[in-house]
C-alpha cells in the first residue's frame, strides 16, 4: 500500500499548482466561471478509536476538497483524505486514504456546517501480533467506508478551524462479526484558496 504521507504530500503540491495557474490567469479569464470552483486544503491532528479492544492512536490527517456551483443552500465537494498513526497504541495501528461526496450547508456566517460519506483503503498493524481464532493477525487490508459531519468555523477569508468526526466500517478485521467499527475526531486547519480576479491599478 503506497505510504500516506506520500499521497497527502502529493495532494498538497496538486491544489497548490492548481491554485498558481488559476490566480496567474484570474485577470484575463472569466471571473465568474472561476468562482463557481472553490478550492480547499487542510491538515491537523486525529484522535483515533479504533474499536479493537480499546485500542486508541493519535493521528495526523490531511486532505483537500474541490466545491462545486452551490445549489439551494448547498455546495457539493469532492474531498480526498488520508491518515496516518503518530502514535500507534498498543494495540493496533490504522491509517487509510479516502474520497467521496462531501455537502456543506451554507448558512451565511462564520460557521459552515457539513456532512460526507468517504470510501477507500485502510491498513490495520497490531503490534507484536494480535491472536484470534487459533491465528496471530500481523496485518490486514481492507475496504473502508467512512460517513461523518463537522463544521468548519472562518478564521479570515481564507483561513478556517474544522472539527470534524467520522464512524468508520472497516469491512475485515479480526473479530467475531468480521468487520471493525472506528470513530475518528480531528481539529484541523483548513486553507482556501482565492480564485477572484485581481484588479490593476
Amino acid at each position: 500500500m503506497i505510504k500516506q504521507s506520500r499521497i497527502v504530500l502529493t495532494l498538497a503540491l496538486l491544489l497548490a499548482a492548481i491554485s498558481w495557474e488559476d490566480q496567474a490567469t484570474a485577470q484575463v479569464a472569466l471571473p465568474t466561471a472561476s468562482r463557481t470552483l472553490q478550492l480547499s486544503a487542510f491538515g491537523g491532528f486525529s484522535g483515533v478509536y479504533t474499536g479493537l479492544a480499546g485500542g486508541k492512536n493519535f493521528s495526523i490527517t490531511a486532505g483537500g476538497d474541490i466545491g462545486f456551483l452551490p445549489y439551494r443552500g448547498m455546495r457539493p465537494s469532492l474531498e480526498v483524505r488520508g491518515t496516518y498513526p503518530l502514535n500507534k497504541g498498543k494495540i493496533d495501528s490504522q491509517k487509510n486514504i479516502l474520497g467521496g461526496l462531501k455537502v456543506d450547508f451554507l448558512l451565511n456566517h462564520s460557521i459552515h456546517p457539513y456532512g460526507d460519506i468517504l470510501f477507500g483503503r485502510g491498513e490495520m498493524k497490531y503490534g507484536s501480533g494480535y491472536p484470534f481464532n487459533n491465528s496471530i493477525y500481523l496485518l490486514t487490508t481492507t475496504n473502508v467506508i467512512s460517513p461523518g459531519a463537522g463544521f468548519d468555523y472562518d478564521l479570515s477569508d481564507n483561513l478556517s478551524i474544522k472539527v470534524d468526526g467520522q464512524f468508520q466500517h472497516w469491512g475485515y478485521a479480526p473479530t467475531p462479526s468480521g468487520s471493525l467499527y472506528s470513530k475518528v475526531g480531528t481539529v484541523a486547519v483548513v486553507y482556501k484558496f482565492n480564485f477572484a480576479p485581481r484588479h490593476r491599478r
